[in-house]
């Protein structure tokens, strides 16, 4: 059984200043970041991993640690050794949408949102994970191009959710659709998962199915796409999904687990480059990467 770890909710991320080696920071507010390098925190798993992570950053807040600007900082992923993986067909909206694409297995995107066993796939490798900031991936092989804003799991080595993030799994629908076989094709690419900027402890799974999704695609200074949804579309509990991932399974780093799509657009969207994709959740903050073509 999937538990949480805090209580009272907390931000955390990841950051550069000047080319340094990233910095693990608790986020004060809006525009303040306290540094917990000097405090002998050098990696978000640590956090992650300790039954008194609550206690740890209580007293850290009281030390006399650097506060920085946002401004004045670069925020990388908050993904460090975990690798990620995501469930599909987990909103309503999402299973019309795969079974609108496909052109001969819509069934089975039928039968995976009734059935007891979730779609889990593997997504990318955490070197691989695109940072707030840097640019997503489109395929050069592909003419159907879109992101898929999900909240994202941020699972310990324990099986235990202690927090929650936000994913874009961009995907290629055209080539998903023309095969299901094709799919680690049209979702595993280079640049193809861009998760952050924070990390948020101690919300219950109550709380963060009333948070909001929303997701906006800017083209030349105007918006070419604007949709959004609530967390609590979600069918399947979030002690489901994890249980399920971690079936037969042992992630020795943690894990992360992005959990569907309930935002589509439309059939006749396309990416293009230099498109600019931001992903909103109001208990997390936003995601924004531009986007290119790889």
């Amino acid at each position: 059984m999937a538990w949480l770890i805090f209580d009272v909710m907390r931000k955390l991320c990841r950051f550069g200043t000047n080319g340094s080696p990233a910095h693990v920071g608790l986020l004060l507010d809006e525009k303040t970041v306290l540094d917990l390098a000097p405090a002998g925190v050098d990696r978000l798993t640590s956090l992650l991993e300790s039954d008194r992570s609550r206690e740890t950053l209580d007293q850290l807040v009281k030390q006399n640690l650097p506060r920085l600007s946002l401004d004045d900082v670069r925020l990388l992923t908050p993904v460090e050794r975990q690798e990620v993986w995501a469930a599909g067909v987990t909103y309503l909206r999402s299973k019309k949408a795969r079974m609108d694409e496909s052109q001969f297995s819509a069934n089975a995107y039928d039968l995976v949102y009734e059935a007891v066993r979730p779609e889990l796939f593997f997504k990318s490798l955490p070197e691989k994970v695109v940072s707030p900031g840097d640019a997503v991936g489109i395929r050069a092989d592909a003419k159907w191009n879109v992101p898929e804003p999900e909240l994202a799991l941020v699972i310990n080595s324990r099986g235990q959710l202690a927090g929650y993030t936000i994913g874009n799994d961009m995907s290629s629908r055209d080539i998903e659709g023309e095969n299901l076989l094709y799919l680690p094709q049209a979702k595993v690419y280079e640049h193809s998962c861009a998760v952050g900027p924070y990390i948020v402890l101690g919300a219950s799974e109550t709380e963060a199915r009333g948070w909001q999704i929303s997701l906006e695609i800017q083209r030349q200074g105007t918006t070419a796409f604007r949709g959004e949804t609530s967390v609590g579309q979600i069918k399947r509990s979030f002690d489901e999904l994890i249980g399920f991932l971690c079936r037969s399974q042992k992630f020795p780093h943690g894990a992360i687990l992005l959990t569907g799509t309930g935002i589509v657009p439309p059939d006749g969207f396309t990416l293009q480059s230099d498109d600019v994709v931001t992903i909103e959740i109001s208990g997390i903050g936003r995601l924004t990467n531009r986007v290119e073509v790889v």
